[in-house]
């Protein structure tokens, strides 16, 4: 884990709940909870189960990273208590899930702002939606910068980006290219490995790799984010311009989702209570952007039924 991890304990206001002697064995002899999906969400998901576990030694939460699609498929086949996702169960998702009998809360835990990032030498500093458009668009042929309307920089275009399974790709291909299914296909595909799109933009001039806010807050000194243009004027990757609502189209709420079924378990309800609690602190020591006042309550309630 990251510097936040020595001191995110003390600085935590709310008290963790005790775990009740109910549940299944995890692998180290103590309580387990499952959880898969969304590789944005799940460090997030990671350091809330740390610091949860801090406090409850015999807690155990496996977090895994399968995408959010892949995730979803998981939690409806009744595998995994959550699911994290980087954006809301689709309607085939959700009548999956109802075939077998599973229900489920839709909580908000946190911010994202997607991130599109290039080397540090790299001397754009802001594009357009529609430039992004012509770089991303399914069939686009653009291969070098300079074939981007109005832009000189003259490098071999080399692009990263999550796969298909993604709600990252998912998003993206939606607001950029107005379908969810729908981008170029001669991209590295990273995968739910986020950190390889890192390194082919720090080692490439001409590299472009988008993703969640989190892992440009871990790289801040290796890669540059670019700022966009959704009409207003170019805007940066920052907390206060998503908890605002200038960071557009690519700001974005992340989520939780625990089965009503593993909620009956007391020491999920504890877990879960506990992210939700704690969800603006833990967002802020983890590197995410926290969720707004209003955005927490809306959280809290949808919680408390």
């Amino acid at each position: 884990m990251r510097n936040w991890r020595a001191k995110a304990v003390a600085a935590l206001a709310v008290p963790v709940l005790g775990v009740t002697a109910c549940g299944q064995a995890g692998s180290g002899g103590g309580l387990a909870i499952k959880v898969d999906g969304s590789s944005t969400v799940g460090p997030l998901t990671q350091a809330a189960a740390e610091l949860f576990s801090d406090e409850n030694p015999d807690m155990r939460v496996g977090v895994a990273t399968s995408g959010t699609g892949g995730g979803f498929e998981k939690f409806c086949n009744g595998e995994i208590d959550i699911v994290d996702a980087s954006r809301t169960i689709t309607d085939e998702e959700a009548k999956m899930c109802r075939a077998s009998g599973v229900t489920y809360r839709e909580l908000q835990v946190a911010n994202d702002a997607i991130t599109v990032l290039v080397n540090k030498d790299n001397p754009v500093d802001c594009l357009t939606v529609d430039q992004l458009r012509q770089i991303w668009a399914p069939g686009s042929t653009v291969s070098n910068w300079n074939q981007v309307d109005g832009v000189r920089f003259s490098a071999e275009l080399t692009l990263y980006g999550p796969g298909t399974d993604s709600g990252t790709f998912e998003f993206f291909a939606e607001e950029i290219n107005g379908d969810k299914e729908e981008q170029r296909a001669d991209y590295q595909d990273i995968g739910e490995d986020d950190n390889t799109g890192i390194a082919g933009v720090m080692e490439d001039e001409g590299a472009m790799f988008y993703v969640g806010y989190e892992y440009y807050a871990a790289n801040k000194d290796k890669v540059k984010a670019l700022k966009i243009d959704g009409g207003d004027g170019c805007v940066g990757p920052t907390p206060e311009a998503v908890q605002s609502g200038e960071y557009q189209p690519l700001s974005r709420p992340l989520y939780i989702y625990p089965s009503r079924e593993s909620m009956k378990k007391q020491h999920v309800e504890d877990f879960v209570d506990y992210f939700v609690d704690n969800s603006a602190e833990i967002a802020r020591l983890a590197g995410y952007i926290p969720m707004t006042d209003e955005q927490t309550a809306k959280t809290k309630q949808a919680l408390r039924g």
